[in-house]
């Protein structure tokens, strides 16, 4: 592949044709091993769609598995495997375009009030939230920032985003004070102290894990997984629900990426650009970006009927 994919997006698109393979092969009643790679054509493909419909899943899943099988069929053509590709002319399923889970402005700043700043841990759970919320940055930018890349005086964070683009966003001063509190904290620095003193041997396996200086640790110095800060947004979003006497279930859905819906339907709400919006996000197409469109407009509808006297 010369496309510039993630690493999830290819190890999704191999599982994607894998899932086809062994598709094809129960169909025909024969072994994967015996099953060359080149026998399929567009009515099989047709067939794989409607079981994987039957089987209820998203049109998102379904075009990825076709995507998939696309980049296949291009591939095989190309090394002149086969003379023409049989799944080109096949229409990718239409998709509907779900509006992304956010919280409210006010919603927002007790989630950003909930974190005890005593401890290193908490000042780095805190530094976590103000910076989502701040930059609306992925969680896997968030968790790959070394300290380097953020400018504190300048308020301006750099970050290496999909496909290796690279861009500068600016944030708050809230957060740039989280983040300098969060450093500033004496343990913060006795971890970095301690990791450092590992004897050689277990501090060539940490730095594969570290890989820089990066600025959200764990106790042991090593950086945080996207795994981690998933469960401590979701920790904080839950302990939120509770003291606001809110029912957790119905914020269970409240994720590090809805933090950043959050960041982008609020600069929305109040008049930012959407080309400007769709460049702080890193947003390759406009058209990503335009579903918060939809966002505002039914949170404008809402606010109205709550509002209007007549309504």
């Amino acid at each position: 592949m010369n496309r510039n994919l993630s690493v999830h997006t290819v190890r999704a698109y191999e599982s994607d044709l894998s899932q086809f393979i062994c598709f094809r092969a129960k169909v025909l009643r024969r072994s994967t091993d015996q099953l060359p790679l080149t026998d399929f054509d567009r009515y099989a493909v047709r067939e794989f769609l409607a079981e994987l419909y039957k089987r209820g899943l998203s049109g998102k899943s379904q075009a990825r598995k076709l995507s998939a099988i696309k980049m296949f069929g291009q591939y095989l053509q190309r090394e002149e495997q086969i003379d023409e590709d049989p799944v080109k002319s096949i229409i990718t399923p239409k998709l509907v375009r779900k509006l992304p889970a956010h919280l409210e402005v006010n919603e927002m700043a007790q989630l950003l009030g909930m974190p005890d700043t005593k401890s290193w841990r908490d000042r780095r759970d805190k530094a976590i939230l103000e910076v989502f919320y701040a930059s609306g940055l992925r969680l896997s930018e968030l968790v790959g920032l070394d300290v380097e890349h953020l400018d504190l005086s300048e308020r301006l964070v750099r970050v290496k985003g999909k496909g290796g683009r690279e861009r500068e966003v600016p944030f708050n001063q809230f957060a740039a004070k989280a983040v300098q509190d969060y450093l500033d904290h004496p343990e913060r620095k006795k971890v970095i102290k301690k990791a450092k003193l590992l004897p050689a041997s277990r501090r060539a396996v940490r730095s594969v894990r570290v890989r820089g200086n990066p600025l959200f640790i764990n106790y042991r110095g090593h950086r945080l997984s996207t795994r981690s800060v998933d469960r401590l947004v979701r920790r904080y979003v839950k302990a939120w629900a509770v003291k606001m006497g809110e029912d957790p279930e119905e914020f269970k859905h409240i994720s590090p990426h809805a933090l950043r819906h959050s960041f982008a339907t609020h600069l929305l709400a109040r008049g930012m650009n959407l080309r400007a919006i769709q460049e702080l996000l890193g947003h390759e197409e406009l058209d990503t970006t335009q579903i918060y469109t939809n966002l505002t407009d039914d949170h404008r509808t809402m606010v109205y009927r709550k509002s209007h006297p007549r309504a």
